[in-house]
């Protein structure tokens, strides 16, 4: 093995580009603060505790006017790109999620600022949100590393990425400030050779005969 690392047959991975996601269950649409605002803020106004937004820089908002202005000052760019979660079962948006330091000539993106209000949660829609969103950053764009970070004491944020394939490599300690609180962040990531197993699982998993008529699973996601 050399010790300068292996050779790479590697280019540059595309940059995110404003097309629909499709799924069987939902569609992942960029996002737009005239179509999308209002359903996605009554569907996060669902959480009257405002859980969601804990582990966020920002929110939780006051009303409809602070959220556009958000969304259009953080939401509208290149880097973060972010897209919103349409349920087909439920028609509303209830949802967000974004593509963010995206470096295409390392073929290296992150997934994060993911918001599902209360209805999208622990379901199929959100699972295939996660699914789509993977299979773009590797298939299409051709990416070969996929990243999730998170705060790390958010244990619901580190199961998940467990659960979705994701290995965990390390924490960065006292990586920034949010909230006027420390913030150490857990990482994890999956690669390109992963993902060609990976995605058999979901595939299996997303399939209608894994659901019954209610939309409950009959066997749980497995990818290992």
């Amino acid at each position: 093995m050399s010790l300068i690392g292996e050779k790479v047959n590697f280019t540059k991975a595309k940059l995110p580009f404003k097309k629909n996601l499709l799924g069987q269950c939902v569609i992942l649409e960029p996002l737009s603060v005239q179509r999308h605002a209002k359903d996605l803020f009554n569907n996060f106004s669902k959480d009257k505790k405002n859980i969601i937004w804990r582990y966020f820089s920002y929110g939780p908002f006051k009303n409809l006017y602070l959220f556009k202005r958000w969304l259009q000052s953080f939401c509208m760019n290149k880097d973060p790109f972010f897209y919103a979660i349409y349920s087909k079962k439920l028609k509303k948006y209830c949802g967000m999620a974004s593509y963010l330091r995206i470096t295409p000539e390392h073929g290296t993106i992150e997934v994060g600022h993911i918001n599902y209000a209360p209805i999208l949660q622990n379901t199929r829609e959100g699972t295939e949100t996660m699914f789509l969103m993977m299979k773009n950053a590797f298939s299409t764009l051709g990416n070969r590393r996929y990243e999730w970070k998170c705060h790390n004491l958010n244990n619901d944020s580190k199961r998940a990425a467990l659960r979705l394939g994701f290995k965990f490599e390390g924490i960065f300690r006292q990586s920034n400030v949010l909230k006027g609180r420390n913030r150490d962040t857990a990482w994890f990531s999956i690669i390109d050779k992963e993902w060609k197993y990976i995605k058999t699982g979901y595939k299996k998993y997303l399939h209608k005969s894994n659901f019954d008529q209610n939309c409950n699973q009959k066997n749980k996601l497995k990818l290992n």
